[in-house]
């Protein structure tokens, strides 16, 4: 700062200077108004900005604005483009916050009918640690067709009425959280493609039975819809729910990989009479959803009361969903199925990478299993039980395309499921307002203004283009032909499509010989921690010791 400014800095500080000339300029704008009768509107202007800037100088909420009156909002409004401004021109294609543009494009392309093909090869590092690929076929086979079914609940349990369901279908996403017109949408898609629509813990409303689509019924810990007044669990009222012929399943939400092992709280506020008649619950009221269930306290229990669902609803399939967090947790459920002999029909697992609502920063970043790992924690372990083949298996998180889904096959689904997917389908843009009600493009919004922007769903055309017959083609067959697989259930960790990590031969000739220095050190520091001992120490124990570190040092070099 030149001396000059820092002199005047001194008298009248420099950062008022935008809301000194807006003083100045409304002066101006004043006189030439009253004396000339011309810029009236820009002594409007002026006069609001000056009263802004007494405003910001009042308040002690932001210490910006404070400290720089009126020209400190221009922080405020550059932050709230910021999500876009990088979106639109600064990441590039395949840079993944948490969808990229390459991902997104692709969805939209195939929502719209329009050409998904890409010239002049891959826009990706193939070199780069971590770069996935699956291995082909030089002997391709020929898919009669690309209508993939996995029948749930002809597995040995007292299911009585299995489903047919696709290996690709739309995970769990409630009515409040998204838009009616995004409801009705979404279950008209699933009705045009074959595929299950599942409601999330928000109960189904009467946007679910407009179209007629398959419906995956979640019950939660706030048991909407087969609730009673003080939040416990009503069979009636499940019962009734259950059998309606367009509810094909059940699933029994334990955690989910947005937020798991953290409850909810829908204020009382955005509770309106559709959202209260859907869930069972007060107009108006707070609408929580506990983090844990009321109706079981262990994994035996949580068998029985799957039965019992399984027993109300008719015989449909009945299952769980969860994000796999405690190992051992997970290993008591399996005891329990082993020890009452229930097992549930279909265990869906949920990536912590997945999830459409919002949640603490600490739970979306840092708490619960990524999908690759949960999934394959808990096909080994029923391999393992030999429960495998009881249990059908699916798989939530970031599953857009055929290769996502060829990955999870691999690693041991029987189907996937997606959510933001279908979202942008639907035609959102990945602006990150879902929870704020401001949602640009109306898919999770209630505002009564936006809604209809929803995919294209207006009052006279409630089904909008989702993703047509091609994006189910591919998404079923475009990583399974290729590579000599005659129907997904080919697909295991053992057999083709095989999913694995690229690393690069010079990291793993780098980090070898960091390792083999590393354990050369080791042994070096024990060796001269035991020549050091004290002589009082018996020959035997210093022996021991001595064998103790070579082992130890021997192992870590391994």
């Amino acid at each position: 700062m030149h001396a000059w400014l820092q002199k005047l800095d001194e008298h009248f500080p420099v950062r008022y200077a935008v809301w000194l000339l807006s003083a100045v300029g409304l002066l101006l704008f004043s006189f030439t108004w009253v004396a000339f009768d011309t810029y009236g509107a820009a002594a409007l202007v002026c006069l609001f900005l000056v009263l802004l800037g007494l405003r910001d100088v009042r308040q002690r909420r932001h210490a910006v604005i404070r400290n720089y009156p009126v020209i400190g909002h221009i922080r405020y409004l550059l932050e709230f483009i910021r999500p876009e401004i990088r979106q639109y021109f600064i990441e590039s294609d395949s840079e993944a916050v948490p969808f990229s543009r390459q991902q997104r494009s692709l969805v939209y392309q195939r929502a719209k009918a329009q050409p998904d093909k890409r010239p002049f090869g891959t826009q990706l590092d193939v070199q780069e640690i971590g770069y996935e690929w699956i291995n082909h076929s030089m002997v391709p086979t020929q898919l009669a067709t690309h209508d993939f079914r996995v029948t749930i609940g002809d597995s040995g349990s007292s299911c009585t009425q299995p489903y047919a369901a696709s290996i690709f279908n739309i995970s769990a996403m409630s009515f409040g959280a998204l838009s009616a017109n995004a409801i009705m949408a979404l279950n008209g898609g699933a009705r045009k493609g074959g595929f299950a629509h599942d409601t999330g813990e928000g109960s189904i409303s009467q946007y679910h039975r407009v179209n007629g689509g398959d419906l995956i019924w979640e019950i939660g810990s706030g048991y909407f819809g087969c609730r009673n007044d003080d939040g416990s669990f009503n069979d009636k009222k499940f019962a009734a729910n259950a059998c309606e012929p367009q509810v094909k399943m059940i699933e029994l939400k334990l955690s989910q990989g947005a937020k798991p092992g953290h409850g909810g709280v829908l204020p009382g506020a955005k509770v309106s009479a559709e959202i209260a008649m859907a869930r069972g619950v007060p107009q108006g009221v707070d609408c929580i959803s506990p983090a844990s269930h009321s109706a079981f306290s262990t994994p035996v229990e949580m068998m029985h009361f799957i039965e019992r669902l399984r027993g109300l609803s008719e015989g449909k399939p009945v299952g769980f969903k969860l994000c796999i967090g405690h190992p051992w947790e997970w290993f008591a459920i399996c005891k329990a199925m082993l020890e009452t002999g229930i097992t549930p029909d279909f265990i869906v697992v949920d990536g912590a990478e997945g999830g459409t609502g919002a949640a603490p920063l600490e739970f979306t970043d840092h708490v619960g299993a990524p999908l690759q790992e949960g999934l394959m924690l808990v096909r080994n372990s029923l391999v393992g039980l030999n429960l495998r083949h009881r249990i059908k298996l699916g798989a939530a998180g970031k599953v857009v395309g055929a290769f996502d889904i060829a990955r999870m096959m691999a690693l041991g689904a029987d189907w996937c499921n997606s959510a933001r997917g279908f979202m942008f389908a639907l035609g959102c843009i990945q602006a990150q307002h879902c929870h704020t009600g401001a949602c640009p493009t109306g898919i999770t919004t209630q505002d009564p203004q936006t809604p209809a922007g929803a995919g294209g769903a207006r009052q006279d055309r409630p089904c909008p283009p989702l993703p047509p017959e091609h994006l189910a083609c591919a998404a079923r067959t475009g990583a399974g032909g290729g590579a000599g697989a005659s129907q997904p259930d080919h697909r295991s960790p053992h057999r083709a499509p095989r999913v694995r990590q690229r690393r690069s031969l010079a990291g793993q000739s780098a980090a070898a010989g960091q390792a083999r220095r590393a354990a050369r050190c080791e042994r070096r520091a024990w060796r001269l921690a035991a020549q050091r001992l004290p002589a009082v120490l018996a020959a035997g124990q210093r022996a021991q010791l001595q064998a103790g570190c070579r082992t130890r040092a021997a192992r870590r070099h391994r």
